[in-house]
């Protein structure tokens, strides 16, 4: 989904580079997979099509970090301002009787 992302370190030698690859519009994910040596991080869209894919040779790659969309604030529903029920109570919420 929007706002996930993979953060890249990477061994250059005499110093360390850090690379991030973002979904960057709604309906997009980040994946990725580690083959024959090498690590490939792709943004996907919905249907499974590649935008963009970063590769890395596994042994050189310190670091691989899935960052999750932030989660929202305690008490706070995902996605209330726009999932609001009729009655003015967010989605989820259990009904005061």
């Amino acid at each position: 989904m929007k706002g996930d992302r993979v953060e890249i370190v990477v061994d250059a030698g005499d110093t360390t580079r850090t690379y991030e690859v973002v979904a960057s519009r709604a309906g997009r994910r980040v994946e990725t997979a580690v083959r024959r040596g090498v690590v490939e991080v792709s943004e996907v869209t919905r249907t499974g099509a590649v935008v963009r894919t970063a590769r890395f040779m596994a042994n050189r790659v310190l670091a691989l970090v899935e960052q999750p969309m932030p989660a929202a604030a305690p008490g706070e529903v995902p996605g209330a301002a726009a999932g609001e029920a009729r009655g003015g109570r967010p989605l989820r919420e259990d009904p005061q009787t």
